[in-house]
């Protein structure tokens, strides 16, 4: 199956986003580099969904303090930003798309994708949160185009932690970008060979 992995350019004046330092390691998939902005970034995910034609896409963000990698279950309508965007903009209480549903589930077998992380070696979970910024931004802009315009497509998000380099300056979590390629690698697969999630309880709202 032809598999689309997205990752984050950096944002909030880092030098580095752990997404895509991880996404462009993983082999065999096709990936892109989506802006850290509420106005184009689903923009530049349905125009790569258009030229690659995927059948599996999996949008990668970066959560800072969050030790494992998560795979998000719920996207939710809302775009209400902490900071501004790279782009300056700073919604608050807006929807991400006018008229949408609430919200949207991954179309991917989220439980089965943590297994899969976990049998790999990396620490991952589940994750009911995706928060109101451009990752949750992206995520529900994702499951809309799915419902609306691909729905030959499943697809989710999945959250990563900040590199070792960005938690120099300050104690917190954090994971090498190689370990978090193989979590990512590992997702994928259980995202293409999976068509029937593993019924366990698990998550977390972080």
């Amino acid at each position: 199956m032809r598999a689309l992995l997205t990752g984050f350019e950096p944002f909030d004046g880092a030098a580095v986003n752990p997404s895509w330092e991880a996404v462009r390691l993983v082999p065999g998939v096709q990936t892109a580099l989506l802006p850290c902005e509420f106005g184009t970034s689903l923009e530049r995910l349905r125009a790569v969904m258009l030229e690659y034609e995927p059948e599996v896409v999996v949008c990668v963000g970066q959560a800072g303090g969050r030790a494992d990698v998560t795979v998000e279950r719920v996207a939710l309508n809302l775009d209400d930003a902490r900071i501004p965007d790279n782009a300056g903009e700073q919604p608050v209480d807006r929807p991400v798309v006018p008229g949408g549903p609430a919200a949207y589930f991954a179309t991917l077998p989220v439980k089965a994708c943590v297994a899969a992380a976990r049998k790999a070696g990396v620490p991952a979970s589940v994750s009911h949160s995706a928060g109101t910024f451009v990752c949750n931004h992206v995520f529900y802009g994702l499951m809309h185009l799915i419902a609306t315009e691909f729905p030959q497509v499943r697809g989710g998000f999945v959250h990563v932690p900040f590199t070792p380099g960005q938690v120099l300056d300050h104690a917190g979590p954090s994971m090498p970008s190689a370990l978090v390629a193989e979590a990512l690698t590992a997702i994928v697969t259980a995202a293409v060979m999976v068509r029937d999630d593993l019924r366990l309880t698990g998550g977390s709202l972080h």
